[in-house]
């Protein structure tokens, strides 16, 4: 968590002090004029940090700024990507012209030119962005299983992920949100972890929404990185406001139909100093029934993968703003969707409900999954 901030900080200025220089060269820009601009440019560099180390509660103001802050990070974060895309096509055009003696003059546009054509882009995928972020898609998932009692023939779980309720995501969001899951009409609820981004947990409208939904077999919930960094204490008071049950490093059978277990994300589990491990949790469950692991980050160990039936992840957002997902594809070996581990084990990863960072989304909507778990004949 402490190395976040810095690796942030000097990321996100090397972003601006790239597009400072070339507005200077692309707009022939007065010393005035581009002074201006390097103070604009600190200022918003160092905000999304002052608003992110200080929790703030809740606040029409602090609201503001936090949308303002962070949407202009995702805005940088476009620009920056599209004029490096730009400056690499006009270098590589330079060095074929050196090497082929041929030119290439008429394939390149003016500096100006590009620079205005990737703050215009910039400006409409930010736009595309803050609508993709807001439209929900139900993500349907059929896994077929001798282990479901006689009694039960299908047995539905929806599963949420990342939810980031906050300053970013409101509780009108989370209204909507409630409205899908409740007339997907699910056995459990699950949500496996970063529900939680801000102090709500004494705010009534991020608490009744929740209280709405009663499934059969209850509501469950696991701990990501965001409870931890919003506090411990506070996330959890909210969680079980909400009617959730917070599964901390334990499982059980529900009702002799499915198991169902849940651990700490590993930053709540450094910062508790604890090593209780996936294999200890799982090898204690019954191996005839269906067994359901909840965990917020998407990884597997050989240790423990035939344990399970079904892990439950998110965290990764499938990168949330494109190119971004290159990299957790990279990262994670699965980063979105439904992948089969082993013979028995499967791994579902959801992109999330919410956002972290910028309020946008590009080329990964927000999902809230249906997991039907149907009996074989």
């Amino acid at each position: 968590m402490r190395l976040f901030p810095i690796i942030f900080l000097l990321t996100y200025s090397f972003m601006h002090l790239f597009i400072v220089f070339k507005a200077k060269n692309a707009l022939n820009l007065k010393p005035r004029a581009i002074h201006v601009l390097i103070i604009f440019s600190i200022f918003m560099i160092f905000m999304p940090i002052f608003l992110r180390l200080y929790r703030f509660e809740t606040h029409w103001l602090i609201d503001k700024l936090y949308f303002g802050s962070f949407l202009w990070v995702g805005f940088i974060f476009l620009f920056f990507c599209l004029l490096l895309v730009t400056t690499l096509y006009t270098l590589i055009l330079k060095i074929w012209k050196y090497l082929l003696r041929k030119d290439f003059h008429c394939l390149i546009l003016p500096s100006n030119t590009n620079f205005i054509l990737a703050l215009l882009l910039a400006v409409i995928l930010s736009i595309y962005g803050l609508f993709e972020a807001n439209n929900i898609k139900i993500e349907k998932v059929t896994i077929n299983t001798y282990k479901l009692p006689p009694s039960v023939d299908v047995f539905r779980i929806v599963h949420i992920s990342d939810v980031h309720l906050g300053p970013l995501v409101k509780e009108r969001k989370l209204r909507e949100m409630i409205k899908l899951i409740e007339k997907a009409s699910p056995d459990i609820l699950v949500a496996t972890g970063d529900i939680v981004d801000g102090q709500i947990n004494n705010h009534p409208d991020y608490i009744k929404p929740f209280l709405i939904l009663n499934p059969r077999y209850g509501k469950y919930a696991v701990l990501g990185n965001h409870e931890l960094y919003v506090g411990l204490e506070q996330s959890i008071d909210y969680l079980q406001k909400a009617g959730f049950m917070v599964l901390r490093n334990e499982g059980f059978s529900i009702q002799g139909i499915i198991n169902i277990a849940g651990i700490d994300d590993p930053s709540v589990k450094f910062f508790l100093k604890s090593n209780i491990s996936e294999k200890n949790i799982l090898s204690k469950l019954s191996q005839g029934e269906f067994t359901i692991f909840l965990k917020h980050r998407p990884i597997v160990s050989s240790d423990y993968i035939d344990l399970f039936d079904l892990q439950l992840s998110g965290h990764s957002h499938k990168g949330q703003i494109f190119p971004l997902n290159l990299i957790t594809k990279f990262y994670y070996d699965v980063h979105g969707g439904l992948a089969r581990l082993s013979d028995r084990s499967y791994i579902y990863v959801s992109r999330g409900v919410g956002t972290s960072g910028p309020p946008i989304r590009i080329l990964s909507p927000p999902e809230i999954t249906v997991i039907d778990i149907v009996r074989k004949q």
